[in-house]
């Protein structure tokens, strides 16, 4: 029950993350599960922190994209195979590539209202072990079988059975009210923008340069944990160069007109797991944790990719920050020169170019490029759709903790479905 009384809302603290580091799919981690790639950053966050405790925390909030049948109860059979506390309370979330931040945010509401005073939330997601799908006409002809009551009505529906329906239905990266891929909804967005190869080669090639330096200066040193041999991301590649980049051959918008998006300006199917610590100042307090920064504000949205305005740009199916961003801003009162650094989620170059001149045309100023993604992002560090946004949150708040005055960050993350999801941490 809460103790604070009507319309007290608290500081929510960013305490810590702990997240794997992300692999290529089927590479290091081709069968490693959600599950098992999701305990190994909570142990890592509960060791880093001493959460063995009964009751160290009130709740864990994870979700997966890409999930097995078995994995429905994800959140809690990861907290019972882990060093936490089996008695805490666990569910999942998904809201696509905004899972980790949407399960940052449900956290942070309790903790806010003094529902909880501490909850650790994130996500994970492996492209390798993607579910295949039975398909659907067997799927139908089993169902068949098993209504029938009588042993020649179940041999009746099995003979319907073909060679063909042995095949499994794998899971497509494509809308499925569209049936584009997301690369091929970016190419659109990147067209309508006129978004340039070298703009997006430029961005991408800042990403790999700008992690590469993180991991040199020992930033993530309390944020990874080795997982299965790697200790860095495998995607990183530190002599990426704008030169490097020009060579390869566009992937994305071969229909259209000059295409300008590669597989080095957009990210590669990626597996792996990432959470964060989150607390009331007065939990933190007593444990003697010094917050990293504190969460202040999120907003999210939605556009409609399928009869809206997609060819113009407005309603991309990644273009929802564009939309989110100035509401929230206009709410909290603030501009992007009121920020220190600002973190969007690289899916693809074309896309960040996208959102960014989406703001400008809003009427915000332009995102200071030497204040963007300082640390690298998705383009360097690849993409497990669930994971992102608790990496993004954890990454920002300790970049913000650097800092000896107050600072203030930008989180923006879009996500299939035409959805985003925002956020603005703070540093007092």
């Amino acid at each position: 029950m809460s103790t604070l009384k009507p319309g007290t809302v608290r500081r929510v603290a960013v305490v810590g993350g702990s997240r794997v580091p992300f692999a290529r799919s089927d590479g290091p981690y081709a069968t490693a599960s959600n599950q098992e790639m999701l305990t190994a950053a909570l142990d890592g966050l509960v060791e880093r922190y001493g959460l063995q405790a009964p009751g160290a925390v009130g709740e864990f909030v994870a979700g997966a994209v890409l999930k097995h049948s078995r994995d429905f109860n994800l959140a809690r059979e990861t907290v019972l195979g882990a060093a936490l506390d089996a008695r805490t309370p666990a569910y999942d979330i998904q809201q696509a590539c905004g899972t980790g931040l949407q399960a940052v945010i449900a956290a942070a509401n309790k903790i806010a209202l003094g529902q909880t005073e501490a909850a650790i939330a994130g996500g994970a997601d492996t492209a390798s072990d993607a579910p295949l799908g039975v398909n659907d006409t067997l799927r139908k002809v089993l169902l068949e079988a098993r209504r029938a009551k009588t042993l020649g009505g179940r041999l009746k529906a099995l003979a319907k059975v073909r060679p063909g329906h042995l095949v499994p239905d794998i899971p497509r990266n494509a809308e499925p009210r569209t049936g584009l891929s997301m690369g091929e909804h970016a190419a659109v967005t990147a067209r309508a923008w006129g978004i340039t190869r070298e703009a997006q080669d430029e961005l991408a090639a800042a990403s790999h340069q700008r992690l590469a330096a993180a991991y040199e200066r020992g930033f993530f040193q309390d944020l990874v944990v080795p997982f299965r041999g790697l200790a860095r991301d495998q995607n990183l590649r530190p002599g990426s160069t704008v030169e490097k980049l020009a060579a390869l051959k566009p992937v994305f918008g071969l229909d259209g007109p000059e295409p300008t998006m590669t597989a080095g300006n957009s990210t590669p199917l990626t597996d792996g797991a990432a959470l964060v610590l989150l607390a009331s100042e007065e939990w933190a307090a007593e444990r003697g944790l010094e917050p990293l920064a504190y969460l202040s504000a999120y907003e999210t949205a939605a556009v409609d990719f399928v009869h809206g305005d997609v060819a113009g740009g407005e309603d991309g199916l990644l273009m929802a920050p564009a939309h989110a961003v100035p509401r929230m801003l206009q709410r909290a009162g603030l501009g992007i020169a009121d920020f220190d650094l600002v973190e969007v989620h690289e899916a693809f170059a074309s896309q960040v170019l996208a959102t960014l001149a989406a703001w400008e045309k809003r009427g915000l100023a332009p995102v200071d490029r030497a204040r963007l993604n300082v640390a690298g992002s998705s383009l360097a560090t690849g993409h497990p759709f669930a994971a992102t946004g608790a990496r993004i949150v954890a990454t920002l708040a300790k970049l913000l903790a650097e800092r000896d005055a107050p600072a203030r960050g930008l989180i923006s993350v879009c996500a299939a479905g035409g959805q985003g999801v925002t956020a603005i941490l703070e540093r007092t």
